[in-house]
């Protein structure tokens, strides 16, 4: 008997169960690995975003059962299975239950890939052990559970979106990937506890600096729906003057949900002034990633696009935003994306409260605060 990852979504997971938890399915490209699963052989099942461990099913044989069962995708390569452990999210097994215990897991290194494994499904573990082990917790989550609030956001993520772009006159539907908010970067897992929370003090105050002088100048904001509560000074970042509750409503679906992860937003009616990703606790690609993300979903949008970080991290930002992904784009993101020293924008608004200046200043002043990383000689 053989033990199998089983990746699934919340939407996914639902879904499975709704249909009767009688088909288990897999995209197209695993067709062989699929047929590799024996009657007998156990899945067992992950949930991606909330990183919880939430079922086992024994697998019966093939299925011929085409039902529509995700909305996602059709996952034609299905396995007829019988539960033998079901959990809801907040009852499920953390994976870091199982750190030290596992081999794709024996060390805070090894996320958030955990050595690759959870990389694609079905995947057989290396060690029956490992398997067991998940299969042992599953019993006693089952028997004894646990409730553990899990973020409703990763909760409901889907691992494709549909989208559109235009290609000249053809307008083109495709599925495309949002990342969520950022967990378990490896610059962050191997810093001190203490480095750690100095870093997200500074990111959580940066924010509170930028939504405080965006409702200061008479405009709307909004923080990212994963650091709403949040708080700084006393102060709960979604509870601010001036926060709005949901979004311009003209894009589509995957451009709001990478929208919504953006640290900040300044609004102005129905559009978006300006965007803000503050990189004090991750590695700086990964605001440039959901910046230049935002442009290909919609890249006639004509906004102000800011990094803010902390000075000594400038050339670090110049060198991750040259790269060709970014720079052979139609519209080069270093064009486009401006550099703010946390420091000195720190003054900047220092100053201008002093002189009772807030409210006359206009957006366009950072953009003569900002760098922007290209020789347009």
């Amino acid at each position: 008997m053989q033990y199998w990852l089983d990746l699934f979504t919340g939407t996914t997971w639902d879904e499975f169960r709704n249909a009767g938890a009688e088909v288990s399915g897999f995209r197209n490209r695993m067709r062989r690995t699929v047929a590799k699963v024996q009657r007998g052989d156990v899945l067992l099942c992950y949930m991606t975003g909330v990183m919880r461990w939430v079922g086992a099913l024994k697998v019966l044989g093939p299925s011929d059962d085409t039902r529509d069962i995700w909305t996602v995708a059709d996952f034609p390569e299905r396995l007829a299975v019988e539960p033998l452990v079901m959990l809801d999210a907040e009852n499920g097994v953390p994976m870091s239950h199982l750190e030290g215990k596992v081999e794709f897991y024996q060390s805070a290194d090894d996320r958030p890939g955990y050595k690759g494994f959870v990389r694609r499904s079905p995947n057989p573990f290396k060690r029956s052990g490992d398997g067991e082990l998940v299969m042992h917790l599953l019993r006693k989550a089952h028997v004894s559970p646990v409730s553990r609030p899990v973020d409703p956001i990763k909760l409901a993520r889907k691992p494709l979106l549909k989208a559109e772009t235009r290609r000249g006159k053809k307008t083109v539907h495709t599925l495309v990937s949002v990342p969520e908010g950022d967990e378990d970067r490896n610059e962050t897992a191997t810093a001190s506890e203490e480095v750690v929370a100095a870093r997200a003090t500074a990111h959580t105050e940066i924010q509170h600096r930028l939504l405080r002088l965006g409702a200061e100048m008479g405009m709307e904001v909004w923080v990212a729906r994963n650091d709403r509560s949040k708080v700084c000074n006393g102060d709960t970042l979604g509870n601010l003057s001036g926060m709005v509750e949901e979004l311009p409503t003209q894009f589509n679906e995957a451009t709001n949900r990478t929208i919504e992860l953006i640290d900040v937003l300044w609004l102005k009616g129905n559009s978006i002034v300006a965007a803000f990703e503050v990189e004090c606790t991750t590695a700086v690609y990964s605001g440039l990633l959901r910046m230049s993300d935002l442009l290909s979903l919609q890249p006639n949008l004509n906004i102000s696009l800011y990094i803010v970080a902390p000075g000594d991290r400038k050339a670090k930002v110049e060198q991750e935003i040259l790269r060709p992904t970014f720079m052979l784009r139609q519209r080069p993101l270093a064009d486009i994306c401006g550099f703010l020293a946390i420091d000195e924008l720190a003054d900047k608004i220092d100053g201008a409260a002093k002189l009772g200046l807030i409210s006359s200043l206009k957006p366009d002043f950072l953009e003569q605060m900002a760098e922007y990383f290209v020789d347009h000689e």
